[in-house]
Parts: structure tokens; C-alpha cells; sequence
């Protein structure tokens, strides 16, 4: 699916699309719900709701480990590179939170 065509979709629409990308590579490796449950120490309902799309994201590591995926999440959310020019303006120290806008700034005021 392309980008735009995910922002098309509504969110329930896109768990149900990644349920059913993780039942079509479970089924890829010759695996029972059973059996990935058993192999991933989770309980076969758990399997069966990430399937119809009602997944946790804990369940959604241990899946992937056992299914030997797991280097997919690099590609589901890649980490955040700094341009040098960022990382020249912050002098080498890594953000640790937003500054957010301020209300005046909100408005188009100068907080001046």
C-alpha cells in the first residue's frame, strides 16, 4: 500500500491491515496460532486478537522475535537521524523534550 493510501484509510482499517500482515507471515512459516502462542509465550487468544487487528505493542515485539522478524520494526518506525545542522545548533546534546509553542506564538503575537 502506498503512503497516501494509508492516510485514505481510517486507524481500525489500518490495525486490520497489519493483523492480517501478520497472519499471512505466520502462515508463511508453517505456523498454528497454537504454536506461535506456545513459541512466544502468549496465550492463543492474544494471537488471535493481534490477527483481527487488537494488538498490543509488547505482543507485536514478541511475535515478530519469534517469527524471526523483528528487524522489521527498523522499517515500521526508523530511528530519527539529526541533520549536522541541528546537531551544530543543539552543540552535540540530544533533545530530551519539546518546547512546544507558547500561547503568544499560538495567537501570531510577539512574546516581546
Amino acid at each position: 500500500m502506498a503512503v497516501n493510501d494509508v492516510y485514505s484509510q481510517s486507524d481500525k482499517r489500518i490495525e486490520e491491515m497489519l493483523g492480517d500482515r501478520f497472519k499471512s507471515l505466520r502462515l508463511n512459516k508453517n505456523m498454528t496460532q497454537q504454536s506461535l502462542a506456545d513459541a512466544a509465550a502468549l496465550s492463543l487468544n492474544t494471537i488471535k486478537a493481534l490477527e483481527a487487528g487488537r494488538g498490543k505493542l509488547a505482543t507485536i515485539i514478541a511475535i515478530l522475535r519469534e517469527l524471526g522478524e523483528l528487524q522489521q520494526l527498523d522499517q515500521f518506525i526508523p530511528e530519527a537521524a539529526i541533520s549536522p545542522l541541528q546537531l551544530a545548533k543543539t552543540q552535540g546534546k540530544q533533545r530530551k523534550r519539546a518546547s512546544g509553542l507558547r500561547v503568544t506564538e499560538v495567537e501570531g503575537k510577539s512574546p516581546w
